[in-house]
């Protein structure tokens, strides 16, 4: 009896002693305000105030901000990960822990279904001379059914995205067949994050140029390069699994081309489409037209054509756009989270933009921001 209180004792005193240098740590450490692991804002302690207080409001940010801040929280994340792996888990934080390790993101039933059908005719009926095109693309939910848990229902998505196609007004390019073709044969979305690959994007620009009547290069023309095997994007920061490898990023150059790429908002001019400083960050994504910006101008300066192209875009297209520069003298890359001018006003007063391309993907197109700022 004696031994076992002792060994209790000793047993709450080494708990105590961990929780108190845990608060010892957490009021020692620096505080970030950025997190490179989630890419996003981390919260800032809520202000105090008696109405705050009462309403609950204080107690929920603290509750966030406590949680955003705590020390050692991504290896608490991967510890807790490998033990529910252990228990045979196939969905933690909304992702699906797939075959071949692929880590897929959950679909949500859209509630804005009819907002994007609204705005997107409306801003495809506000055009005067340009012709608009909308691209949906699928993420790996749709094109990696295979590869889902068997408990997974795989198909609403893509039953959304052909409801979505039906409705529009506009000429609709539809990549769902080339990506199913190709999906076994190429790396055609990222494990590790939400994003579609350069091949991906690569069968995507096929079809583009199909409808449009353009082109298209074989795989063999482009200059293919593998510049990153280090790269764990936004779903393995849900997940926050050590244990899984990271993702290969490749680009797909015409060396020849001479480009001019100008970041409206930065007044920043360059002659690359990649900021390939992002190799050193978490966020490497990001090096596809230097993360986000309301609208990037892209000139070729040998192209003969005068014909320009906007498109209205979600991070999906930054990988895109590349393909894309051989084909039209200037592109303008609007992101309309962040750009605050009438999008349909600039085109009909540039009779030089002959086409315009709506690029979003089926994970986010129903909660974005920038949807309703198209129109």
């Amino acid at each position: 009896m004696m031994k076992r209180m002792i060994y209790q004792k000793l047993v709450s005193c080494f708990v105590t002693g961990i929780i108190l240098i845990g608060m010892v740590v957490f009021l020692l450490l620096p505080k970030k305000t950025f997190s490179e692991q989630e890419n996003q804002e981390l919260e800032r302690f809520p202000k105090f105030s008696k109405e705050a207080v009462l309403d609950g409001s204080f107690i929920e940010g603290l509750e966030a901000y406590l949680c955003d801040h705590f020390p050692l929280r991504n290896s608490f994340l991967n510890i807790k990960t490998q033990f529910e792996k252990l228990l045979g888990k196939k969905e933690i934080n909304e992702v699906y822990l797939a075959k071949d390790g692929y880590l897929i993101e959950k679909y949500k039933e859209p509630v804005n279904n009819e907002k994007v059908i609204r705005v997107f005719n409306s801003f495809a009926n506000s055009l005067q001379t340009a012709e608009c095109y909308v691209m949906l693309a699928p993420t790996a939910i749709t094109i990696y059914q295979d590869k889902l848990p068997v408990f997974v229902d795989g198909s609403r998505q893509e039953e959304n995205r052909q409801y979505l196609m039906e409705q529009m007004n506009t000429k609709v390019i539809d990549i769902g067949g080339i990506l199913k073709e190709h999906a076994s044969e190429y790396p055609l979305y990222y494990r590790l994050d939400h994003h579609w690959t350069g091949y991906g994007a690569y069968f995507a620009y096929r079809v583009f140029c199909e409808e449009l009547g353009l082109p298209a290069r074989e795989l063999e023309e482009y200059q293919i390069s593998e510049i990153t095997k280090e790269f764990k994007g936004t779903i393995y920061s849900k997940v926050c699994d050590f244990s899984a490898k990271g993702d290969s990023i490749t680009l797909f150059q015409l060396p020849e081309q001479k480009l001019k790429v100008t970041y409206v908002d930065t007044e920043e001019v360059t002659d690359s489409l990649y900021e390939l400083e992002y190799l050193d960050k978490k966020d490497k994504y990001s090096l596809f037209l230097n993360n986000i910006h309301p609208l990037v101008e892209i000139e070729n300066l040998e192209i003969q054509s005068q014909e320009e192209l906007v498109i209205v875009k979600d991070s999906y297209a930054n990988c895109f756009v590349p393909f894309l520069t051989e084909y039209y003298r200037k592109i303008y890359v609007v992101d309309t989270r962040y750009y605050r001018l009438p999008i349909s006003t600039f085109i009909n007063e540039n009779p030089a933009i002959k086409n315009v391309l709506i690029l979003y993907n089926m994970n986010t197109i129903d909660t974005d921001l920038g949807v309703g700022g198209i129109y």
